[in-house]
């Protein structure tokens, strides 16, 4: 409003200073004359419209208000007008909007700054502006608005949020996304691990939309996270999980346990299967369900689980081959063990406590041949009780005391039906089968037993 009465003073002046040079009578000459001094001296006078600063460049997320200003000085009777490049579209011409596109409008703050104001940004609104101003000749200066966009992964071009595949296969998982600028993949697992690529090369965090995995194995299962990323926050993930089936395998850390009479014993069996198998303990045929009797305990971890079976108070009935057996779509296996009988110790006699203070001698035994002993060993027979039956000495052999052999004795023998003790070999501190002979000699006129050991092909005197 300033500049506006500064130039009326000074066209006035002019028109005062034009009438006092024209002569007294007026012609219509000196009119037009008049006219045209005023207009020439008026527009040396004044100061063109010029552009105080550049249009800066803007960027804004898809969504949010964009404002590009443009500071015109000594605008004077010029219309400033905006201008979309790209679109070639005339938005605002002055204080009007001529785009039919209502999120475009145009504010002026009196101190010579037009701001072009886009509300709720699209994507198509990317591009050069250009404020003109209808100077002849024309004046213009251009202005970049860059509209972003935050990834976002594309779930019909991706690999599902579940996938199964057969150990040793190969596979392919991909994470496509879009998003202004374009976005990076990068594929991490969600328990830290390492992901094996390339000929087992072994990475924290592989790069690109496609994750190849070759002969996958049971380790590789788990959950797999594609992270799209371009510096336009937020950044989005998918979680992928990786199923790898394969079929039951059992493994059997004691296939032999020995336990006492009215005692509990647990067995127990380590079993990996996927998809997820039936596990079950099977006794004499027979599926063992929970009870009193019997406690099942099973305790699983992704594809691994560890199988515990507890037989409270051992009776004669309760020992023999159990089986634990795991089984899913893809296959079957099962695993043995046999829980056999240990005797409890019993307090010896005073004969019995002498006796087993004495070296038991072994003597390698071949059939058909004779038995020589190395030195003079205790000969003991099968001690019976009041009711007939074999009693047992400590260390779970039944005997008696008989005599000993001298040294050097030859004896012939008869083979009997072979029997099998779970018994302790002291020399070899271990479990085993033996087979119990009978021998028949020309000094003690009775059978005495012979104690072999099926492996180690040697034999103890009872």
């Amino acid at each position: 409003l300033g500049d506006h009465k500064m130039l009326i003073l000074q066209t006035v002046k002019l028109i005062l200073l034009a009438l006092k040079l024209l002569p007294k009578r007026f012609t219509h000459r000196n009119v037009l004359f008049m006219i045209y001094l005023v207009t020439l001296v008026t527009h040396v006078m004044m100061d063109e419209p010029r552009f105080a600063q550049p249009i800066p460049n803007v960027t804004v997320a898809v969504g949010r208000d964009a404002h590009l200003p443009c500071v015109v000085e000594h605008l004077g009777t010029y219309k400033v007008a905006w201008i979309h490049i790209d679109r070639q579209m005339i938005l605002t011409i002055h204080r009007h909007v001529i785009s039919r596109i209502p999120r475009y409008s145009v504010t002026y703050d009196n101190s010579n700054t037009w701001l072009l104001h886009v509300s709720q940004a699209q994507q198509d609104d990317r591009g050069y502006y250009m404020c003109q101003v209808n100077t002849n000749p024309m004046i213009s200066q251009v202005g970049y608005l860059q509209v972003v966009v935050p990834p976002n992964i594309l779930d019909i071009e991706s690999t599902p949020s579940s996938v199964a595949v057969r150990e040793n296969q190969n596979i392919n998982m991909t994470c496509r996304a879009d998003g202004f600028p374009a976005p990076k993949i990068i594929w991490r697992r969600e328990d830290g691990q390492s992901i094996t690529v390339e000929r087992k090369k072994k990475v924290m965090v592989y790069d690109g939309e496609v994750l190849h995995l070759t002969k996958v194995s049971r380790n590789e299962m788990g959950a797999y996270l594609c992270i799209a990323t371009n510096g336009v926050p937020p950044s989005v993930s998918k979680r992928i999980i990786l199923d790898v089936e394969f079929s039951p395998m059992i493994w059997v850390p004691n296939q032999l346990v020995g336990a006492p009479l009215s005692t509990d014993v647990t067995i127990d069996c380590h079993t990996e299967a996927h998809p997820r198998a039936i596990i079950y303990w099977v006794y004499n045929s027979v599926m063992v369900l929970p009870s009193k009797k019997y406690i099942i305990d099973h305790n699983e971890n992704s594809y691994r689980a560890h199988m515990k079976l507890t037989i409270k108070g051992l009776s004669m009935g309760d020992f023999g081959n159990y089986r634990c057996i795991s089984k899913n779509s893809l296959g079957e296996t099962e695993g043995s063990i046999r829980v056999y009988e240990i005797p409890l110790p019993s307090t010896p006699s005073k004969q019995n406590l002498h006796m087993e203070q004495k070296e038991t001698v072994p003597a390698v035994v071949s059939r058909n041949e004779t038995i020589k002993v190395a030195s003079q060993p205790e000969v003991l027979f099968p001690m019976k009780n009041d009711e007939g039956h074999a009693s047992r000495s400590p260390n779970g052999i039944p005997f008696e005391r008989k005599g000993s052999v001298a040294i050097g004795q030859s004896f012939s023998y008869t083979d009997m039906p072979p029997k099998e003790f779970g018994v302790s070999n002291d020399a070899r501190s271990s479990f085993g089968a033996f087979t119990l002979l009978s021998l028949t000699t020309s000094v003690v006129p009775s059978t005495l037993f012979v104690l072999c050991h099926h492996r180690y092909e040697s034999c103890l005197f009872l």
